[in-house]
């Protein structure tokens, strides 16, 4: 894309006047002196998400940019994309891990009440935020996090609140579906979150209610796997809804390991649309084949999944790269150890070649909640 097109089509306001799709400040107003405005926005855009604290200090204008949220607006357009880690592993609270820098950054704490401080969660990055869903006091409220203004504001409600969804986004949109309600009906109705309007749209229910599942985008289309339709009943067919028919399809046998109600909603990621999966039982990690509709072994995890059945580890997607995020007990003490693979890399004899990102000491062994975010 052409300079010209790509201010063009930003139309970035931040203090100056817009001409001709040109930002423009007058000789005092200038981003950086002696350099064209546009040059620095190309730059600036360029610069590792990690920097943009020190950036605010450069001048009031720097300042604007990035609180305006304009600079990712740019890097959307431009395609840049830095994938960030945020997890929470003790009461101290949420804390993002930059992989690129090796770098660690807390978070402000959530200004919600102490019943959600302490009650189960569950987490999904969408756009430039984090959502972060729970109970208060008074029943289920849903906290967002602004990469952009780097502070949490309460989100508005679905349209039916639940807890222990299936969820999965997709840029700026995210889809929930299933879990149960506050009498623990288990539900089948479904909702889409649009992040540049923060509002929900009710969707086209599935075709089974189902409570501890999963879900996920892959090649534009959202599915649903895993989960149990009540106490007793596991789910080992599948969902897949087309957003462009609004149309669900059920896919037997799509995920044919049985959930109990003791187990972990299963581990999967997506990466360049092909499906992963833990099996928790053997500590492996299995690969989807789209066209026979099955599952086959890989390789083994770098950390164990059977001793908590899943629970407290987290398997995600971070860009074209797989993460696993665990805890380890050692003669040092106790830490959470971040791993990542690349399924591009060669297999050598079924071993997977995982790499250690970095060690968190001092976080307990237990990851509670975990999200990447791409932006």
């Amino acid at each position: 894309m052409e300079e010209e097109e790509i201010m063009n089509h930003s139309r970035i306001r931040i203090g100056g006047e817009v001409n001709d799709g040109r930002l423009r400040f007058g000789s005092s107003d200038s981003l950086l002196p002696g350099l064209i405005d546009d040059v620095v926005l190309n730059c600036f855009a360029w610069a590792c998400r990690s920097d943009y604290a020190s950036l605010v200090c450069i001048n009031k204008r720097f300042h604007s940019l990035i609180k305006s949220g304009c600079l990712y607006e740019l890097r959307k357009q431009l395609g840049i994309v830095e994938y960030w880690v945020y997890l929470v592993c003790d009461p101290r609270g949420w804390e993002a891990f930059d992989p690129v820098r090796n770098k660690w950054m807390g978070l402000p704490k959530i200004p919600c009440d102490e019943c959600f401080n302490h009650a189960d969660k569950e987490s999904l990055a969408v756009g430039s935020e984090l959502l972060v869903f729970g109970r208060e006091l008074f029943g289920f409220a849903i906290w967002k996090y602004s990469l952009i203004s780097h502070a949490w504001f309460k989100c508005e409600g679905m349209n039916r609140p639940r807890c222990l969804f299936a969820s999965g986004s997709h840029g700026s949109v995210a889809i929930i579906a299933g879990g149960t309600d506050k009498n623990g009906n288990v539900l089948s109705s479904v909702e889409l979150y649009d992040s540049l309007t923060g509002t929900w749209e009710v969707l086209p229910n599935m075709h089974s209610p189902r409570r501890l599942s999963s879900g996920f985008f892959m090649d534009g289309k959202f599915y649903v796997i895993g989960g149990m339709s009540s106490p007793t009943v596991s789910l080992t067919c599948g969902e897949e809804y087309d957003l462009e028919t609004r149309k669900w399809r059920r896919i037997e046998g799509m995920y044919p390991n049985v959930n109990k109600a003791a187990q972990a909603p299963p581990l999967v990621a997506v990466v360049d649309n092909e499906l992963y999966a833990i099996e928790y039982l053997t500590n492996m990690v299995k690969k989807y084949d789209k066209v026979k509709n099955s599952w086959y072994v890989l390789g083994r995890l770098p950390v164990r999944a059977d001793s908590s059945n899943g629970w407290g580890l987290a398997f995600k997607a971070c860009g074209d790269k797989l993460l696993v995020v665990g805890g380890q007990r050692g003669p040092d003490g106790e830490g959470i150890v971040l791993n990542s693979w690349c399924p591009k890399t060669p297999i050598k004899n079924g071993t997977l070649d995982w790499k250690v990102l970095d060690v968190k000491e001092s976080m307990g062994v237990f990851v509670y909640n975990c999200a990447v975010m791409g932006c």
